[in-house]
């Protein structure tokens, strides 16, 4: 069995490319995932978050999702709901996909987060 190492990037922070536009915060939230079904309807999961911040999160799904393919994201304990489309998708060994994904619109309210970072504020229009 061959060993597999990912090689160490430099990431330069004050390089504006390499921001983040909202801290990630670790937060394991009950939330149901509606996609549409490629042969029509919608499909569901109950599953939770990885990780979370003010646009958007990760989750594992077993449902098979394409990036750029609409969602929609309940919060299950605050009955929430979001629109937002699949950013990433990695298949690691095991059956789960790791989900990431962005909101139409930032929604740092979306998470039970008591301090949230102070760059989860949106802006006033």
């Amino acid at each position: 069995m061959k060993a597999w190492r990912r090689a160490k990037k430099s990431v330069d922070p004050s390089n504006p490319s390499n921001r983040r536009r909202s801290e990630r915060v670790m937060l394991h939230v009950s939330v149901v995932v509606w996609a549409e079904a490629p042969e029509g309807g919608q499909v569901m999961e109950e599953t939770h978050t990885l990780v979370v911040n003010a646009h958007g999160g990760l989750v594992k799904l077993l449902l098979e999702v394409q990036p750029g393919q609409p969602l929609r994201i309940v919060n299950v304990k605050s009955g929430m709901e979001e629109r937002a489309k699949v950013v990433r998708v990695d298949q690691p060994p095991g059956g789960h996909s790791a989900v990431a994904f962005e909101f139409e619109r930032p929604a740092p309210n979306f998470w039970p987060v008591v301090f949230p970072p102070a760059d989860w504020k949106v802006p006033s229009s």
